[in-house]
């Protein structure tokens, strides 16, 4: 849906006849075109004209019409009070919303009420936690081009979390989006927008924000000098005009909204990084290996490897686990600094539950301290931080005895800020209200002018709550009343029947039906006194929570860091825990190339949603590092080596390993080609969405990657497939030399492997029994000896009349075959630079060099005796082969 609406065009042809209020809609809508704007008319956002239609019809509420002196325009409205709501139905529509709030108090305009901008609501901008609909971070992306190079800025405005890299290859930025799988990007000229997932919001912005002397200075009075914290002009262009971007979207949010637009205070501190420091994980092998997105198999979601191991407690660990998993580390030194905290938190059980506990009680200060330092903070989020920061002394006596460098450095870097911490104590009730213009919010004993203006108040209605008694016995009226309503004040009721017996000093305020209401002059002083002590009170309040709230915010970047440092704290106590209740093994990094030994290896999500699980051993060196895995379906192909993936991962993230025991090498990225997909809106086939990720892996796999490949070339005929199949072991065998799990189900590729010095066969094997084929998940050396498709299909309820002349077919094809022993088997297959293993074989056996003929009698026999009407391509080249590697040279 196109976002951007522009001014209502029926108000564009009246506007220099419109209503100020209209005018003023008008004008707002002209400034924010690429918005939904929602103008505040008392206790409503309105929307006018065709803005209005499309807001009744998304959000389903009445639409309605304004009559005024130039027209009827449709109208339609949503409370103030309960705005995020229909605010997120227009976002999930496709639309940007800008937020008009009245920032004038009505009482005193002397025309139409001023009204600003305060926020634009963006997919990648939210800050709202009702908006949030996760603990996750909420990225908005930025793209620039200088030359050839692209600079990609990410910012999560909720958090303050800031990203910048760079990159000559539109691929790898491909996949650094992936990675963090944006909602919203901003595109600078030239920028490409193919990167972007179709779920990400691209958004157009002022070309001048990405001009290098803009960038440069906004990125320099946020983090210091550009040339220190970024690499490259495009680098501080993508963050300058990140930056001015969510500036525009926060307008003039906050108390002191007039229309300017401010900063981001909290925003101290920026990340530069090279893709290179972790391990890739492009987008195909995030969704691949199911990280942090479900798959749903027959309308059945499973669960991911996130939630299986997310045992932080916390939103702040949350976040960094998910950070961590997207982001391995390749750095052995980070990596057994991890593995050594998690390692001591698993030994000690007692350590990691008072921990577990004590992070139960922090709160997401990062989102926290950003709607303070937004000014949108309210007193209980203060409050909530002074509770957190009573957890840090209690976490830093828990780790007192730490014995690793990584839980050391925690320890050391804990601040409780406890003068902030002391402050709010001091300042703020123990239960405020939610509204901080209302009083109520600071506590008795902070300031001395509050405590008399209270005092006063409490007097005055002391005296009122006395005074029905007093006059009671003054008058002698028994049912005498005194009240109070926001409209007339305090008042004496007196009912009609006693109307004679009223003093003469009494004054009439109100008429009701069967009473009278009055006041005295002593009444109507003391209510003024109140009045004017509660209003004073109250402003006074908020005067001094303001205070309150901007110290705080000017303490941001301690309260950032104790975030972070929590965080690290509570992903390292979540991943001892898992290691010790489900039995995660510490893996060893090694120095060996290309090492890959796990004992008892498991994948961690299948064992924990399956009652069963088989361990399975996997052995990968510089000498085999090539596995051709074949089998049935369902025998377990798939599930093994995702867990060999995993398991890497995990030990690369920090994390012990679901393993007996497990000694890896270092990858540099994760590849996979898995699963059947198309991609029908993008004009690509099944077989297309194949080819592309497998020329991905081809362009940039190394020799320290880590490649899964699952039956690459199914999606065409079997002989093309094979070809493909064949042609791509090869080149990663003898080109890139990376590890690989290549499962298939072309047997004739099993020929192949043997062939290759650094490849092996292995299989799972399945036991048939008449009809009936069982599975025992059990990974085993050399070749499977079938595919038992039929008897799967029977399993699977596929009719039994298809079933059975399947079969009929399948003893046909054998039957066919069997005239030639080897010609079609995994031995006659295997060829490799014009060399077959049945030529080889015969060479062994000769004791020759290959000068062993084959009677020419025997050759016109097998020829004659070939079904020619049956014979497929494949079978044809490789009967051709055999007979040709049986003449004599």
């Amino acid at each position: 849906m196109d976002a951007a609406l522009g001014p209502p065009e029926k108000l564009a042809t009246r506007a220099d006849e419109l209503t100020p209020m209209l005018s003023q809609y008008f004008e707002l809508c002209t400034e924010y075109e690429d918005s939904l704007v929602l103008f505040q008319v008392g206790d409503f956002y309105e929307a006018f004209c065709e803005a209005a239609e499309r807001v009744s019809r998304l959000c389903e509420i009445t639409l309605t019409k304004r009559e005024d002196s130039t027209g009827e325009y449709p109208m339609a409205g949503i409370p103030v009070d309960n705005a995020e709501s229909y605010i997120e139905t227009l976002l999930d529509a496709g639309y940007r919303v800008a937020v008009a709030d009245q920032v004038q108090d009505p009482d005193e305009a002397t025309g139409v009420v001023d009204r600003a901008v305060t926020r634009i609501v963006t997919p990648g901008t939210l800050t709202e936690d009702e908006l949030l609909r996760t603990d996750d971070n909420n990225f908005v992306a930025c793209l620039a081009r200088d030359g050839d190079r692209f600079g990609l800025a990410l910012l999560d405005v909720s958090t303050g979390d800031c990203f910048v890299t760079s990159t000559a290859d539109e691929s790898a930025l491909a996949d650094e989006l992936g990675r963090f799988a944006p909602a919203e990007a901003v595109v600078g000229p030239d920028a490409p927008t193919a990167p972007f997932d179709s779920d990400c919001m691209v958004t157009p912005h002022d070309t001048a924000a990405f001009e290098g002397e803009n960038a440069r200075e906004l990125v320099a009075s946020y983090f210091g000098d550009p040339e220190t914290v970024l690499a490259g002009d495009c680098e501080v262009r993508a963050c300058g005009a990140l930056l001015d971007y969510a500036e525009y979207t926060r307008g003039s949010e906050g108390d002191d909204a007039a229309g300017e637009r401010g900063r981001l205070d909290y925003l101290n501190h920026v990340t530069r990084y090279d893709p290179r420091e972790y391990l890739l994980l492009d987008r195909v092998a995030l969704d691949s290996l199911e990280l942090f997105d479900r798959r749903a198999i027959h309308g059945r979601a499973a669960a991911t490897v996130v939630e299986v191991l997310d045992e932080t407690a916390c939103a702040l660990g949350s976040r960094e686990l998910k950070d961590w998993l997207r982001r391995p580390l390749i750095e052995r030194g980070r990596i057994e600094a991890r593995h050594d905290a998690v390692g001591e938190l698993a030994a000690d059980v007692r350590t990691r539950e008072r921990l577990h506990e004590q992070l139960r009680d922090v709160y997401d200060v990062e989102r926290l301290i950003s709607r303070v330092s937004r000014a949108r903070a309210n007193a209980r989020d203060l409050r909530s931080l002074k509770d957190t920061l009573d957890v840090v002394p209690e976490v830093e006596a828990a780790l007192e005895g730490a014995q690793c460098d990584a839980l050391r450095e925690i320890r050391d870097d804990l601040d409780d800020l406890g003068e902030i911490r002391d402050l709010i104590g001091r300042a703020i009730r123990d239960e405020p209200p939610i509204e901080v213009t209302e009083g109520g919010v600071i506590a008795a004993g902070y300031d001395d002018r509050l405590d008399d203006l209270r005092e006063t108040e409490r007097d005055g209605k002391a005296w009122i709550d006395s005074l029905e008694e007093t006059e009671r016995e003054r008058t002698g009226i028994d049912s005498l009343k005194v009240g109070h309503n926001a409209v007339h004040g305090y008042y004496i009721e007196v009912t009609n029947p006693n109307l004679d017996a009223v003093p003469d000093d009494y004054t009439r305020r109100q008429t009701l039906k069967n009473a009278e209401r009055f006041y005295t002059p002593e009444l109507k002083a003391r209510e003024d006194e109140i009045i004017q002590a509660e209003q004073r009170a109250d402003d006074l309040e908020y005067d001094l929570f303001r205070e309150v709230r901007d110290t705080v915010a000017a303490e941001s970047e301690r309260v950032q860091a104790l975030a972070d440092t929590l965080a690290r704290l509570d992903v390292l106590v979540s991943f001892a825990t898992v290691a010790a209740e489900y039995d995660y093994a510490r893996p060893t990094i090694v120095d060996e190339p290309k090492r890959t030994a796990i004992e008892g290896g498991r994948h961690p999500v299948v064992e924990r949603t399956q009652s069963s699980f088989v361990p399975n051993d996997a052995d990968l060196d510089a000498e085999s590092f090539f596995a051709v895995i074949t089998g049935p379906n369902m025998s377990g192909k798939s599930t093994y080596m995702r867990q060999v993936a995993l398991i890497q991962l995990l030990a690369q993230a920090g994390s012990f390993v679901p393993a007996a025991d497990a000694r890896l090498s270092l990858v540099d990225r994760v590849f996979t080609r898995v699963g059947a997909s198309d991609d029908i809106a993008g004009g690509k086939s099944t077989f297309m969405v194949e080819m592309t990720e497998l020329a991905e892996i081809l362009e940039n796999a190394t020799d320290r990657s880590l490649i899964l490949l699952d039956e690459v070339g199914r999606g065409t005929s079997t002989t093309d497939g094979l070809a493909i199949a064949r042609a791509v072991t090869e080149h990663v065998h003898d080109e890139i030399g990376a590890r690989t799990l290549f499962a298939t189900h072309h047997h004739e590729l099993t020929a192949t492997a043997e062939a290759l010095p650094a490849a092996f066969n292995c299989h799972f094997s399945a036991e048939q029994d008449g009809q009936t084929v069982s599975f025992d998940h059990e990974i085993r050396q050399g070749p499977a000896a079938a595919s038992y498709g039929v008897q799967v299909a029977r399993e699977s309820g596929v009719p039994d009349t298809v079933v059975d002349r399947s079969r009929e077919l399948l003893d046909a094809h054998d039957q066919e075959n069997s005239s030639y022993e080897g010609v079609n088997s995994h031995e006659g297959n295997n060829t490799r630079n014009g060399q077959s293993t049945a030529a080889a074989s015969n060479d062994a056996e000769t004791g020759s060099d290959g000068d062993a003929s084959t009677d020419e009698n025997e050759l016109a026999t097998i020829i004659r005796e070939q079904n020619l009407a049956t014979t497929t391509p494949m079978d044809a080249l490789a009967l051709l082969q055999d007979l040709q590697e049986r003449i004599e040279e």
